[in-house]
């Protein structure tokens, strides 16, 4: 089963993408949380796993991380972006 790491940083508005973000401004949101981020994993139709003592390589603080579960057929990158627009769905 093939599992994709995914963390706030990559979705955070505040953060450049030297810094971490991997998604366009449009689609990023303010401090994003994992129970978001998990919630939009399960409106796109994977499982999704919350681990909230770990903490992203470019960051200090812990915010932990969300591990998407079988994602065989899909590419990161295009995990990320859908994730990302979902975000946007539910902060509205």
């Amino acid at each position: 089963m093939v599992e994709n790491v995914v963390y706030p940083a990559y979705f955070d508005a505040e953060r450049s993408r030297s810094a971490g973000r991997r998604v366009p401004m449009d689609l990023a949101v303010e401090d994003p949380t994992v129970d978001e981020i998990a919630k939009a994993v399960q409106q796109i139709g994977y499982d999704a796993a919350i681990e909230r003592d770990k903490t992203y390589s470019r960051e200090f603080e812990p915010r932990g991380m969300v591990i998407v579960r079988g994602t065989e057929d899909t590419a990161k990158n295009d995990l990320v972006q859908a994730i990302a627009a979902y975000l946007g769905v539910i902060r509205e």
